[in-house]
């Protein structure tokens, strides 16, 4: 089982001097999507205490181009190769270098900086995430496939790279801040909290009809499609069980899921002398970023004052995994190990992908993802060639399931 990084036990002291600057170099893998925007506002609002390096994206050329411009960054790189000329034209006049293409996107990862913000979204994130460790930067890691594609070969890049990673979804940041690695025997269970997502009172019926656009109208966080839909089938919290338990020295079985619509409390650190300590805070992305960016000191946010009195009543009930079948094939897909996390993820995004593109239904995205796990294919992984082997392979699998359905 892996530790966050060799370095979490360290005494703030004890850091590389470089966390000790009055500024730091960041390098933003994924800056156009959601989280990737929600780190250029931070970085924007805090031009003495951060310099930017690399900022790529995917496909929007034209925001990529402001964003670069905005926080004057050394470089922007779009993954689409088609768009290098429209992104050099943008960039025209500026001393702003400009690169296109996968070789190119893992470059930027391993670019020297003092902190890479890992936030394109899927499997693409893997490799240059996988650069950042190896040189040893603080990887603020946003993208949860890295971690359920290849959970156990990054976290070993990790402690090799002498690296640190931050987890930024809100629920392992969440438990980042509460967790005793002094004293981890303490630790009895970690629980990730879940909205429950759009459909959260939807019956089956009901939910065989929704539409992709009510799959992304997420009740309390603003995110990206395909996230949306996870949060919506919950196999986003799924994927975040496979990544807590690479992240936090806890077995499985003491990893819960509890479904909290308000989005106050982000997680929560349960001990054996019954103390359960929880993370609170408004649902804006821009806190766990915040400090994931400052660590191990803290910055200001612009995210709005919790307020309990406003809100008065917190409300929990258990998962329905009846309903949200992804919850149920994640656990079993963390118990079985080796390549059954990798084929789940793969055979999602898949599945999301054709829901988006009014392929297939709601439901089935879970009954895609089954199938393929059904299909077996799940042997141990041993390098990170087996890893995107597997990874492909589950993708041909899924397309064949769609097409048949």
């Amino acid at each position: 089982m892996a530790v966050v990084s060799t370095s979490l036990k360290s005494a703030p002291e004890d850091l590389p001097e470089a966390w000790h600057q009055e500024r730091r170099s960041v390098s933003v893998l994924g800056s156009t999507g959601s989280i990737g925007c929600n780190t250029v506002d931070l970085l924007a609002r805090n031009p003495d205490a951060f310099s930017v390096e690399v900022l790529t994206g995917n496909r929007n050329v034209k925001l990529l181009a402001e964003q670069a411009v905005r926080l004057k960054a050394k470089r922007a790189v779009v993954a689409d190769e088609s768009l290098y000329g429209e992104l050099k034209s943008l960039l025209s006049g500026t001393n702003i270098a400009c690169a296109a293409g996968e070789d190119a996107i893992i470059e930027a990862g391993a670019h020297p900086s003092d902190i890479l913000v890992a936030a394109i979204v899927g499997t693409a994130g893997l490799k240059p995430t996988l650069e950042g460790a190896r040189r040893g930067a603080l990887v603020a890691l946003a993208n949860k496939e890295t971690l359920v594609s290849a959970g156990a070969l990054m976290t070993q890049e990790v402690k090799n790279g002498g690296a640190t990673l931050i987890p930024v979804d809100s629920e392992h940041s969440a438990i980042f801040q509460v967790f005793d690695f002094e004293r981890v025997q303490a630790v009895s269970k970690i629980t990730l909290t879940a909205s429950g997502g759009p459909f959260r009172e939807k019956s089956l019926d009901e939910m065989q009809a929704m539409t992709p656009e009510q799959a992304v109208a997420h009740p309390n966080w603003d995110m990206g499609a395909k996230i949306s839909v996870d949060s919506a089938t919950m196999m986003n919290k799924g994927l975040e069980m496979i990544e807590a338990f690479h992240l936090f020295p806890v077995p499985s079985e003491a990893i819960e899921v509890l479904v909290h619509p308000q989005s106050v409390i982000h997680s929560m650190v349960s001990y054996v002398d019954g103390s359960v300590l929880a993370q609170l805070g408004t649902p804006d992305m821009r806190t766990p970023i915040a400090f994931a960016l400052a660590w191990p000191k803290r910055m200001s946010a612009p995210s709005e004052t919790l307020s309990l009195a406003d809100i008065g009543t917190l409300t929990f009930e258990a998962p329905d995994t009846v309903r949200f079948p992804a919850l149920r094939l994640a656990r079993e897909c963390l118990q079985t190990g080796g390549a059954a996390p990798t084929v789940m993820n793969a055979a999602n995004e898949v599945a999301v992908a054709a829901f988006l593109g009014r392929k297939i239904g709601f439901l089935d995205i879970a009954r895609v993802v089954e199938k393929v796990l059904d299909e077996g294919g799940l042997e141990p992984l041993s390098d990170l060639d087996a890893v995107f082997a597997i990874d492909a392979e589950a993708r041909l699998r899924a397309a064949a399931v769609i097409d048949r359905l």
